[in-house]
């Protein structure tokens, strides 16, 4: 007996030892606590402020309380500073940078398929909801803090419509408390003209014409058509999928197409309206500055793939994914950067993106606001978010120097709401351990 005993409570030391290990390894991946509410006044004095909607104040001060700005000017106006004053003399201001089109908090790792919640069966689903899969406990998602990007669309890729997209914020206990704007587009995939040449099959390499573009095209006219007679119906049968399209119809969510050829975004913008979308978001666009024109007519803003690439075709201008942006800007449509191509992980990289396009001749500030103001005003939450000014969200952070440097984008302050946030990732933890491990030696 003492000996089944015995053995019977060393299994149970090892068990409790295997509970102890498991819970220091969920505490050491677990992301930061959420900051509480703000509940002390903040003023920050003598930063430079870049507001988000194209102006500058050299010497500025900015006062919040409540998670609302109060106070937005300049830092010689004789008014009394509230609360906590952060001196940021020498330092700059900027609104949150938003990630717009993103699976940010979807997918975690890509190696690791159980990680990957992106994308459902079927290819006509707006019905799916991106927003209860965020994982709001993300590491890739805290890692954006550091960099200044503090907000982000959620969105689901893969079929033809993918689904329905949400806006959050990034720093939240879970998908309810991060929510900014819940269910504000669906997303639509246009068929491409030509598609790469399949060279397991036999094919050839390279591009070739895509035989079932007109068939493909027409199961998208088809399934709006269907959605809008839904929609006028009284049916009591409830078809999940139709429902879901009410909003592209009376205007009330955005329709997000992604497309990238000229004959494309073209097809995609006559039909769609042809069918009763009431709005439409181009996202990509490698080719819209040959359409500068059209797209001004049908009131059509564009979220611009990422600088950071190579040419798409033999003939395109060596430069051109750098110099896009600035081409669209030029020729007077509303735009703002989206990296829809890049790994989740490159999403941090959003303010040098908008750098690399001040490279190429575009104003600072007009780059400040295609990742700020204009973003904001695309997604459609350009009434709190985006720009610093009297009565918004206090959603903004402080930098040692030029935000859309790499030298320049170190971060001491971000606030969310009026809450100041942990600027900690895993990232910096290891970037800290081993930079006392080498300046030991």
């Amino acid at each position: 007996m003492r000996s089944i005993t015995k053995s019977k409570n060393t299994e149970m030391k090892k068990y409790i030892t295997l509970l102890i290990a498991f819970g220091l390894v969920l505490q050491t991946m677990a992301q930061q606590t959420p900051s509480p509410k703000q509940t002390e006044a903040i003023t920050i004095e003598g930063a430079t402020a870049h507001l988000g909607n194209g102006e500058v104040i050299e010497s500025s001060l900015i006062m919040f309380e409540d998670g609302k700005l109060t106070f937005v000017g300049d830092s010689k106006m004789k008014i009394a500073r509230k609360g906590k004053v952060i001196d940021a003399t020498g330092k700059h201001v900027y609104p949150g940078f938003i990630a717009p089109a993103k699976t940010l908090g979807l997918v975690e790792i890509d190696a690791v398929r159980a990680t990957k919640d992106e994308d459902e069966l079927g290819d006509f689903i707006p019905h799916v909801r991106s927003l209860i899969a965020y994982n709001a406990e993300s590491k890739v998602v805290e890692s954006m803090r550091p960099n200044g990007v503090l907000i982000g669309q959620i969105a689901p890729t893969g079929g033809r419509i993918s689904g329905t997209s949400s806006i959050v914020q990034f720093d939240a206990w879970n998908w309810e408390d991060a929510a900014i704007k819940v269910d504000d587009g669906v997303h639509l995939n246009w068929p491409n003209t030509f598609r790469q040449g399949r060279w397991w099959a036999g094919e050839e390499r390279g591009y070739q014409p895509n035989k079932d573009y007109g068939e493909q095209t027409q199961a998208v006219v088809t399934f709006f058509k269907n959605a809008a007679a839904y929609g006028k119906s009284t049916s009591k049968e409830v078809n999940p999928a139709f429902a879901a399209m009410k909003g592209i119809f009376d205007g009330t969510q955005k329709l997000y197409v992604h497309a990238d050829g000229e004959k494309e975004i073209i097809d995609a913008i006559n039909t769609l309206k042809a069918n009763g979308t009431k709005e439409i978001v181009l996202i990509g666009g490698y080719h819209a500055y040959k359409i500068p024109e059209f797209l001004k007519s049908n009131n059509i803003p564009v979220l611009v793939q990422y600088t950071h690439n190579l040419p798409v075709y033999d003939d395109d201008d060596y430069d051109l994914p750098y110099k896009l942006p600035k081409l669209l800007v030029d020729a007077g449509l509303m735009v703002a950067i989206q990296n829809s191509d890049a790994e989740n992980f490159q999403t941090r990289n959003l303010p040098f993106y908008a750098g690399q396009v001040v490279q190429q001749g575009l104003d600072k500030e007009v780059a400040v606001q295609l990742l700020t103001g204009n973003t904001a005003k695309i997604l459609g939450i350009d009434d709190l978010y985006g720009t610093l000014e009297n009565g918004k969200s206090a959603t903004l952070f402080i930098s040692e120097g030029d935000a859309l440097d790499m030298a320049g984008n170190q971060l001491t302050h971000a606030f969310i709401d009026g809450r100041s946030v942990s600027l900690e990732t895993h990232q910096t933890e290891l970037w800290k351990r081993y930079l006392g491990k080498y300046e030991g030696e």
